[in-house]
Parts: structure tokens; C-alpha cells; sequence
């Protein structure tokens, strides 16, 4: 999992409230295990203007060109801003691999749906809640300013906007265990694999006592 520490970005601005997993990428792509892929069919049917299937050239769809994604000013973009509740709905973590996939590092919303939340910090992707108050100062911002960038600095906690006059930083709150994951690029196959050693010796100690079992 890719380590995240300091990461600035474009902002991309998704104004709508109790986005769920489904409009995230549509049942009928989680056939696929891989993680990978997906990025083309992250908000399938906000994006497409029909719905699309697994191995399509999605580059060859038609789009719809008034979603943000599909705004010139906003390609490119890694930050997800978003309203309340949003990834609501199944426990696809199939949502947070298109999320990624497409190159979200982090997403700001009032509120997120639990589960998603967690996924979010499985797959190296950065969850920020703030008071809705800071979020809708973030979307004025946004479309006021074409190409507007936020930094993250999750080591101090921080989203800092930056202009020519000032620089405003609004701190927010990160378990800490999550926090040393992240900062560490640790996923729960990473967090295993620190302790290879003591499970290979703990193997051989077994085998030398039930050698039966090994056979």
C-alpha cells in the first residue's frame, strides 16, 4: 500500500449528499477481485450516459459532460470533496478500489458511512471529516478557483488551504493506529508481514512438537 504522509491535489467537488456504494461502481463489476481497473468506472451511471459492462473500451463511451469528472477543470484531480453520509450503503470494497484506482488520495465530507470509512483506510485512501460549515467554505472555494488545491499533512493533521495572502490550516482528527498505518504504507497483509520472523520460528517450533501435523 502506497505510504501517505504529505499530499497535495486538485480538488474535486462532488455536491451531493448519501452517495452510496452503488452509484461509487455498479454491481456489475465486482466480478473482479484484482484491485485494479476500476478507475474508469468509478460513478458509472453519473459519468456514462448508458450503462456500461465489464470489459468495455470505457474510453470510447458517451459521457455525460456536465459531471465534475468529466470536467476539464478538474482532471487530474486526487482530493474528493464531498457532502454527508457519503459511501453509504453495501459494504463493497470494491467502491474504495475505483476510488483509488482512479487516483483518490484523500476525500473531506461532513460524515462517511462506517464501513466505508474503514475500507478507506485499508486500501491507502485518507478519510477526513470536518463541520459542514468548513465543507461548504470548501465548495465555494472550489468553484470559485479553477484547478484549487488543498494540501494534506497527515503527520501534523492538517488541510491547508494556500493563496497569495494567507495560509488557513483546519486540523482534524485520525485514530492513531490508522494514522501510523497510513504514514507507513501498512495494509493488514503489511502489519502481518512485520512479524514474518516470529511466525517462520513459531512454524518450526510446531512442527518439531506435532510432527504429525506436518506430514
Amino acid at each position: 500500500m502506497e505510504k501517505f504522509t504529505k499530499h497535495q491535489g486538485i480538488v474535486i467537488p462532488l455536491d451531493r449528499s448519501n452517495v452510496d456504494t452503488d452509484a461509487i461502481i455498479p454491481k456489475q463489476y465486482l466480478k473482479s477481485i484484482k484491485r485494479s481497473g476500476f478507475g474508469p468506472t468509478l460513478f458509472d451511471d453519473w459519468r456514462y450516459l448508458k450503462a456500461g459492462e465489464p470489459g468495455m473500451d470505457h474510453s470510447k463511451r458517451e459521457i455525460h459532460t456536465d459531471f465534475v469528472l468529466n470536467q476539464p477543470r478538474y482532471q487530474g484531480g486526487s482530493i474528493l470533496l464531498a457532502r454527508e453520509n457519503f459511501g453509504c450503503g453495501s459494504s463493497r470494497e470494491h467502491a474504495v478500489w475505483a476510488l483509488e484506482d482512479y487516483g483518490i488520495r484523500a476525500i473531506i465530507a461532513p460524515s462517511f458511512a462506517d464501513i466505508f470509512y474503514n475500507n478507506c483506510f485499508k486500501n491507502g485512501i485518507l478519510p477526513i471529516v470536518l463541520v459542514e460549515e468548513k465543507v461548504d467554505a470548501l465548495f465555494t472555494e472550489t468553484n470559485l478557483k479553477e484547478g484549487y488545491r488543498l494540501t494534506i499533512d497527515l503527520e501534523h493533521q492538517f488541510v491547508i488551504e494556500e493563496d497569495e495572502l494567507l495560509t488557513e490550516k483546519t486540523p482534524f482528527e485520525v485514530d492513531e493506529f490508522r494514522k501510523y498505518c497510513l504514514l507507513n504504507g501498512l495494509d493488514d497483509i503489511g502489519l502481518t508481514l512485520q512479524y514474518s520472523d516470529d511466525v517462520r520460528a513459531y512454524e518450526e517450533k510446531r512442527k518439531q512438537q506435532t510432527p504429525w501435523l506436518f506430514a
